[in-house]
């Protein structure tokens, strides 16, 4: 009997842990990420395997061969004799145009017809409401082909170009600004400008200790207006203004000098944006009505009109509830910028996952380094707003 009694110990303790509640968890993730990780070993072993077939290896040395192709818009100096990795520093830079303009425009766009889907105007409630229900329930793709179709056929040839004081010129090539050229001593004015930033918030932090502490309140706009805008150009002026513009002039068919801004790069962003602010109206929304409208008659109760009332008491409390799906939609836009090959736009996916996929085979190592990528830009976002959204939340007391 003790015997049997000891043969049976080992499995009385193994069924002791798993019975208790603590064991078992750590039991279960263990086994979890085991699995994931064998997951994980057995398609790098399987691809491996498949490339070795075919008599292909695994690395990047293509990424230093010329790229033999153009790019349509392009923020650094580039050409066809370029390297597949400066073609795809363009792409990355081109997707970041295209994302930061986006949601720029698209937060503008959908925080005013959020706010103005809950006028009492039944007119002005009803025109945001269709636009919401329309734009939305439409494929983005479609958006985008239609607003790139739009701006090429709309905007006049460019010798019919329209034009802002003979600086500015707009056309179906797309928009021509003046571009800039910065001489040596600009540095100094653009270390001014850093400092006079630097120097603002923590002036406006110091504001904020001495009226919390003692009532009195500082001058903060036109101290911050005068480090961040007067103390540069000062600065500039002193030293000459060191900086020269490169206006465009219509030189032929087309327009010399300045930098462009493509249709392509002007249809996406407009199309993107625009599909994204009909979501982000109804998170706007919804956000608003979360808050308890209790707050909104105290404001009035204390003599605040409705315009202040929105932006001191709703929207304040409303961030908290529109920050986390505001994320999703920014994220969303972001990715959503890889439709960009449908109009010839060349952003990452184009280039890298695109052309120098095709040219050089490689496309393995390409949709690695594609989804590094936009995996990399898609945790920057997330980590900013939960950043913010934590800087907003409730502090209990």
């Amino acid at each position: 009997m003790s015997a049997v009694a000891e043969s049976d110990r080992p499995s009385a303790g193994l069924l002791s842990l798993w019975y208790n509640r603590e064991a078992r968890q750590v039991i279960i993730q263990i086994f979890t990420i085991a699995v994931v990780f064998a997951a994980i070993f057995y398609l790098a072993r399987n691809a491996a395997i498949n490339l070795e077939r075919i008599g292909k290896d695994l690395g990047f040395a293509f990424l230093l061969e010329p790229s033999s192709y153009d790019i349509n818009q392009t923020f650094i100096e580039y050409s066809s004799r370029s390297s597949h990795l400066r073609a795809a520093v363009v792409g990355v830079l081109n997707t970041f145009a295209v994302a930061i303009c986006g949601v720029f425009l698209a937060t503008v766009v959908g925080f005013v017809l959020g706010v103005l889907r809950l006028s009492k105007n039944l007119l002005m409630n009803k025109m945001v409401y269709c636009y919401v229900e329309a734009v939305r329930n439409v494929p983005v793709l479609l958006w985008i082909l239609l607003m790139h179709g739009f701006v090429v056929h709309t905007l006049p040839h460019p010798k019919q170009a329209g034009d802002i004081a003979e600086t500015f010129f707009f056309s179906n090539r797309g928009i021509n600004m003046p571009s800039p050229t910065f001489e040596p001593l600009f540095w100094a004015s653009a270390l001014v400008f850093i400092a006079g930033i630097v120097g603002a918030v923590v002036y406006k932090r110091h504001a904020k200790k001495v009226q919390d502490e003692t009532g009195k309140i500082l001058p903060v706009l036109w101290v911050s207006l005068g480090l961040v805008i007067g103390a540069p150009l000062v600065v500039f002026l002193i030293t000459g203004m060191p900086i020269e513009w490169s206006i465009p002039e219509l030189k032929g068919f087309n327009f010399k000098g300045g930098v462009t801004v493509k249709p392509e790069l002007m249809a996406l962003t407009l199309a993107l944006a625009l599909y994204t602010s009909a979501f982000i109206a109804e998170i706007v929304r919804a956000g608003i009505m979360a808050v308890n409208y209790g707050q909104t008659e105290a404001a009035h109760a204390l003599g605040l009109r409705n315009n202040r009332t929105l932006q001191l008491v709703v929207i304040p409390q409303a961030l908290r509830v529109i920050v986390p799906p505001l994320t999703s939609q920014y994220l969303n836009l972001t990715k959503n910028s890889s439709l960009a090959i449908a109009i010839g736009y060349m952003d990452v996916t184009a280039t890298l996952g695109g052309i120098t996929l095709n040219q050089t085979g490689r496309e393995m190592e390409c949709m690695l380094l594609l989804m590094a990528i936009y995996l990399s830009i898609s945790l920057a976002i997330s980590s900013f707003m939960n950043w913010y959204n934590k800087r907003i939340k409730l502090i209990e007391r």
